[in-house]
């Protein structure tokens, strides 16, 4: 009987659901207790978007639920890739804690993640050998593959890291991508992943409950955006590795589907994009500590948290749905042209955004976080 329940997946949909709701939800009080008894408040800086010491590390309950989820969804394993999931999980999380209790360089952030990412590169599920046509690009040499894999996850993995800076962001904007990846991934039967995505979903329901609280709120922390990021990365790196067929279901053609990544993930990574750009026109490092984040300019002109939360979560949802729509009629070579407008459109919109503030010279941080 218990064997048919855990097998069905619509009742595991949602028993999936409730349970990251409710171990976030539930472990999140006992963190902010030892974090508060321990005095490991996260303090604000010239920054930071926050007033007063909070704390920080919730990403601790989003590991614990993680490593339930996985227990539970084995059955949907059909690829044998949850011990590789769980040892890159375990080693994001051992990494984002110490930067959350001890600032890490990004050198060993970065060499730390790259071992993270060989971890799913072990397996043969999360190949790529091919482009199906982007760009005219078919097949590439799998060491091409492992490297370029290796970048685009990495990129991925501290985009997601940087926009975590007002209450909601990241949040929201992570639930918009597991949101868009649990329909592909249920639409073409890719059911293990699609419970990840529906996991991370009910993760983050609970947290922002706590996020956007008064008097319990909290952060999520280097140990909760990391993880997030990883997992993104990692459902990015499975819907890159979809055979041609399994496009069939959308009305896109698969030679268009790095377009739609850059869809999908648009606010972290033309955030990301814009930021170095700023900086190396400035002739600036690119470890140099700024308030030049599209959300730190949202809010530097007035918006409340939410408000920029919101719009910026809406400006993801709606790109997806314009992008998808246009590679269902126009090949690479135009959609590539299309999303290189879009970027210059963004930068140009807060640049002008920017200008508008009131110049404050910002003191140079201590410590190299590209945030």
């Amino acid at each position: 009987m218990l064997k048919e329940i855990m097998t069905d997946l619509t009742v595991v949909s949602i028993l999936t659901v409730i349970n990251s709701f409710l171990m976030v939800y539930f472990v999140i009080p006992r963190i902010r207790w030892v974090i508060k008894s321990r005095k490991l408040l996260d303090k604000p800086n010239e920054r930071s978007s926050h007033a007063s010491s909070t704390p920080s590390m919730a990403g601790v309950a989003f590991f614990l639920t993680l490593i339930m989820t996985l227990f539970f969804i084995q059955n949907f394993d059909t690829e044998d890739v949850g011990l590789n999931i769980i040892a890159a999980s375990t080693l994001v999380f051992m990494v984002g804690l110490k930067d959350d209790l001890v600032v890490s360089t990004p050198t060993a952030k970065l060499t730390m993640e790259t071992i993270t990412i060989l971890f799913l590169l072990f397996s043969s599920c999360f190949h790529v050998s091919t482009l199906h046509g982007f760009l005219g690009i078919h097949g590439i040499p799998l060491i091409l593959s492992y490297i370029a894999i290796t970048l685009l996850l990495l990129t991925i993995i501290n985009a997601f890291n940087l926009i975590d800076g007002i209450d909601g962001l990241a949040s929201i904007v992570a639930m918009i991508i597991f949101s868009i990846y649990a329909l592909i991934f249920f639409v073409t039967g890719f059911s293990f992943y699609f419970l990840l995505c529906l996991s991370f979903i009910g993760i983050l329901l609970a947290y922002l409950y706590y996020n956007f609280s008064a008097k319990e709120k909290i952060f999520m922390g280097d140990t909760g955006s990391l993880l997030i990021g990883f997992f993104i990365g990692l459902c990015t790196l499975k819907f890159l590795a979809m055979d041609a067929e399994e496009f069939s279901h959308f009305s896109f053609s698969p030679e268009n589907k790095l377009v739609v990544i850059g869809a999908i993930l648009c606010v972290p990574l033309f955030d990301l994009f814009r930021v170095i750009f700023v900086r190396l026109y400035h002739h600036k490092s690119l470890m140099y500590p700024d308030r030049n984040h599209a959300h730190h300019i949202l809010i530097d002109s007035g918006l409340s948290h939410f408000k920029a939360t919101m719009l910026m979560g809406l400006f993801n949802y709606l790109l997806v749905i314009l992008i998808i729509w246009l590679s269902s009629k126009y090949n690479s070579y135009i959609m590539t042209l299309i999303m290189g407008f879009l970027f210059i459109l963004f930068t140009a919109l807060f640049h002008i955004l920017k200008k508008r503030l009131p110049q404050k010279p910002l003191k140079q941080s201590n410590h190299f976080k590209l945030k």
